[in-house]
């Protein structure tokens, strides 16, 4: 989103559908339609709160008013475009024809408790544990073979991403979006197909995590950590080669500086010249491995 934009809703919140302010503590909020958000302090960064219909004014906000979350956010101009694309998301939605009704049908996760039809042929299902979209077979044709489901049914955590990216038109512009990386973090290799481009390092979860393992195949790499109860300021680790796990996977235990320990994306590597094998008495209870 353009810093334009961004800068246009903030000088008119009407505009925009956000109304920007500062809660009691202090802290970031907005209000967009019926929900409020904070941006709440959370050990060395924030974190992204939300409520459902809190009428009082935002000045009188209290982090206890915050019961959702929705993962890390960075700083506060993060905070601000993510308000402002909640609010168009809300508009979008308001312009789209889905319809809520009662269905009664099973599906993978139980029975229909709920369903969304987007336009005919395509029809959201909620069950009391999950849910996801059941699309006609006329629907369900026009899906790329590398990613279509012979029932029809995709499940409401990933695989909903492939049912927008098919049919654009039946989401919002944020919809479309998390769908797009949704798609690159599953199934990479099938976005570079339909595509027909590359994704570079960083743009893929999954190619990522494929680049990791072959780097690291024939390295230690941590499947388990604790701060160590017999060395101060230590942090004893089971690690693995390349992680494996799994009775056939070989484990040995490490110490390592407590402040040398970040955990990277798709785990932390042992030093081998740096960390030192560990043998002595372990602050793991259930740890079966041999001696290092």
């Amino acid at each position: 989103m353009s810093t334009r934009r961004s800068h246009t809703c903030e000088s008119s919140t009407a505009d925009c559908g956000v109304e920007f302010g500062r809660g009691a503590d202090g802290m970031a909020v907005a209000r967009v339609g019926d929900l409020v958000f904070a941006m709440l302090p959370s050990g060395d960064g924030h974190l992204l709160a939300s409520a459902w219909r809190v009428s009082r004014p935002l000045a009188d906000l209290k982090r206890d008013d915050f019961y959702s979350h929705h993962g890390s956010i960075d700083a506060e101009a993060a905070f601000r475009e993510r308000m402002i694309e909640q609010a168009e998301h809300r508009r979008d939605l308001r312009a789209l024809s889905r319809q809520t009704v009662r269905v009664n049908c099973n599906t993978p996760w139980g029975p229909s408790q709920g369903a969304t039809v987007y336009v005919e042929g395509v029809v959201s299902h909620s069950t009391a544990d999950h849910g996801g979209f059941k699309l006609s077979s006329e629907r369900n044709a026009a899906i790329h073979p590398l990613l279509r489901a012979d029932d029809g049914f995709y499940e409401e955590d990933a695989a909903w991403a492939i049912v927008a990216v098919t049919f654009p038109d039946l989401f919002t512009r944020h919809e479309r979006k998390v769908a797009d990386q949704t798609l690159r973090d599953s199934w990479p290799d099938a976005w570079e197909t339909i595509f027909g481009r590359s994704l570079a390092p960083g743009q893929s979860r999954e190619k990522d995590a494929r680049a990791f393992a072959r780097a690291h195949a024939g390295d230690w790499v941590v499947i388990a950590a604790i701060r160590s109860e017999q060395h101060p300021a230590m942090t004893e680790m089971i690690a693995t080669i390349g992680g494996k796990r799994g009775d056939g996977a070989k484990e040995r235990r490490f110490l390592v500086p407590s402040a040398d320990y970040a955990v990277g994306r798709f785990g932390f590597v042992i030093d081998e010249g740096k960390h030192a094998a560990y043998a002595g008495p372990s602050s793991f209870v259930s740890w079966r491995g041999g001696s290092a």
